[in-house]
């Protein structure tokens, strides 16, 4: 496994280092070759360190860097507020880290606007890229995965910023789960060619005459879990609420799957009509933890930059920097590069 180091904005997220801190370790404990820098209050950070390392091997305190930042962008700060008073921040500060060539990558669980500004002008876009966007990877009822893209990064997209994030899609898929000519659909409010905005219907015919693109045409909001499509298009605003309402109602069903509900007669109910329903699924379904796809990655930069949930607990946070890990080993910025050069 080669070594690696990542910049981590340990301060970003709803509760900050009480988070990023452990999961921090935890992420070292699972990767030998991994090293983190961690932007934070030197303080705070230390004071977690000084009670977590107490177990840890020995070696820990060599694969950290604390670099301290007395500044934080806000969760609720506005993004130009956030830009303008960006300088000294952890999260600032962490992405510089990977612009000076000091880290591979960056991970951050603080304002996903910030964040995204912050990235395209301190890392810069691929060439030809006209917006980044954020994407996750979906668990599908089959046992597979989906892409879909994008999450939030961009609330209003045109039909050449649809066709781009289908061709970064594209891409991410076949390096992320090797895929061969993955199935591409957008998301939209029917399947019929006359629905949805002008810009998804124009995006729709430019991938209809691509013949690169494995284009499947429109996918509605009850298929997205179905497998149905390997890459999911959407604009930021559409993306963000499908997949938290996702993420939402899947937390809500486990939750009751594992018996987590305070309803007595909801719970046994529930779990024997889903036993029913369900019999192939059931027990796949109690064993999967939302916590593992935490993480939405900025594709479409020159370098890896990662965003976690900002309530994310320190399981979720911890596969967030994996997955940036991984993209940096997998070279998946490259990878998109040398892939559009194809299309």
């Amino acid at each position: 496994m080669s070594r690696l180091t990542l910049a981590l904005d340990v301060m970003g997220g709803d509760i900050g280092p009480r988070i990023t801190i452990p999961a921090s370790l935890k992420a070292l404990e699972s990767d030998p070759a991994l090293s983190l820098l961690l932007f934070g209050d030197s303080q705070q950070i230390q004071s977690e360190l000084d009670l977590l390392l107490k177990n840890s091997p020995s070696n820990f305190r060599e694969r950290l860097e604390i670099h301290h930042c007395s500044r934080v962008i806000a969760n609720d700060q506005g993004l130009t507020s956030a830009l303008r008073h960006s300088k000294g921040t952890s999260m600032r500060l962490a992405i510089e880290a990977v612009q000076h060539g000091d880290a591979q990558g960056c991970v951050s669980a603080g304002n996903t606007g910030a964040l995204m500004g912050l990235s395209k002008v301190i890392l810069q876009p691929l060439k030809g890229i006209l917006r980044p966007a954020l994407v996750a990877l979906l668990p599908t009822m089959d046992g597979h995965h989906s892409v879909m893209l994008d999450l939030g990064a961009n609330l209003e997209c045109t039909a050449e910023n649809l066709y781009q994030f289908a061709l970064m899609g594209a891409i991410f898929a076949e390096n992320q789960l090797n895929l061969v000519f993955p199935r591409v659909a957008l998301l939209n409010i029917g399947v019929e060619e006359i629905k949805g905005h002008k810009s998804i219907r124009d995006a729709s015919n430019m991938l209809s005459n691509d013949s690169t693109i494995n284009y499947v045409g429109f996918i509605e909001g009850n298929l997205l879990l179905n497998g149905k499509a390997d890459v999911i298009v959407s604009d930021g605003f559409a993306g963000n609420v499908a997949l938290k309402t996702l993420e939402g109602a899947a937390k809500n069903v486990i939750g009751l799957l594992k018996g987590k509900s305070h309803n007595h007669l909801l719970k046994p109910l529930f779990g024997g009509l889903m036993k029913i329903l369900f019999k192939d699924s059931y027990q796949r379904l109690k064993t999967i933890n939302p916590d593992q796809y935490n993480g939405a990655s900025l594709i479409g930069l020159t370098a890896v930059v990662v965003k976690s949930h900002g309530s994310a607990n320190v399981e979720a946070f911890s596969n967030a920097i994996k997955d940036a890990a991984f993209q940096v080993r997998q070279r998946i910025p490259q990878k998109i590069l040398d892939g559009l050069n194809k299309y």
